[in-house]
């Protein structure tokens, strides 16, 4: 977690429900919607750094990689061993994919890809050229996925909150691949994301109920 989030003010009369249902779980500030954005100085500055990495002896020149992050095709200069996770955070400003573990153990970063949901932090950039990715902020943007976000927020599937756009991911993956998962299914997908919260038993039911709100639309 950054900096910046661990030093945002307590109160101010926004709790973390009315929070997560405003900005669609994508936890901790950044680009809530599908579309993906980065201020110009954000942007001015990551490029800045990738390219000037090209001036250092020794070290692999940038390469551009076309991406299709939620629905939007964007090119994005990065260093070849740059992770999606670190690409989609420092270069398109999506901060839903956490960088927790950083070594594919906590389901923190998880994104589709391709209909399959994947640890970020485990996927080289230029690995995804050409295929489609979602990550949590796009779902959130979907009204067909809000019966999933509100149930999680109903049930208070969440305590701090920094995991719950993977699970909410993970979840998605599940509920495309089969529309009426038990909560034995729900237990199984979600088996490679852990909550430090504790807040497990929830999450299956959540995503059941959510699931039948979803086939009676």
């Amino acid at each position: 977690m950054s900096d910046a989030e661990n030093n945002k003010p307590e109160g101010g009369g926004l709790n973390r429900r009315s929070f997560l249902k405003s900005a669609g779980v994508a936890v901790a500030g950044g680009t809530l919607g599908a579309g993906v954005t980065m201020t110009a100085a954000q942007s001015a500055v990551a490029a800045a750094a990738v390219q000037a990495s090209a001036t250092q002896p020794g070290l692999a020149r940038p390469v551009t990689t076309k991406l299709n992050v939620n629905g939007k095709d964007v090119d994005v200069l990065i260093e070849a061993h740059w992770t999606l996770q670190r690409t989609l955070q420092f270069r398109l400003g999506l901060t839903g994919a956490k960088q927790m573990c950083d070594r594919g153990a906590c389901g923190s970063c998880t994104v589709i890809i391709d209909g399959r949901a994947v640890l970020s932090c485990t996927v080289l950039t230029v690995e995804c050229a050409g295929k489609k990715i979602e990550t949590v902020e796009g779902i959130a943007a979907d009204p067909k996925w809000k019966p999933l976000i509100d149930s999680y927020c109903k049930w208070d599937a969440m305590q701090c909150g920094y995991c719950t756009p993977g699970f909410v991911v993970s979840a998605k993956a599940l509920l495309d691949k089969n529309p009426r998962p038990t909560e034995e299914d729900c237990r199984q997908a979600l088996a490679g994301n852990i909550c430090c919260c504790g807040t497990y038993p929830r999450h299956p039911t959540a995503i059941v109920e959510a699931a039948g709100i979803m086939r009676s639309a």
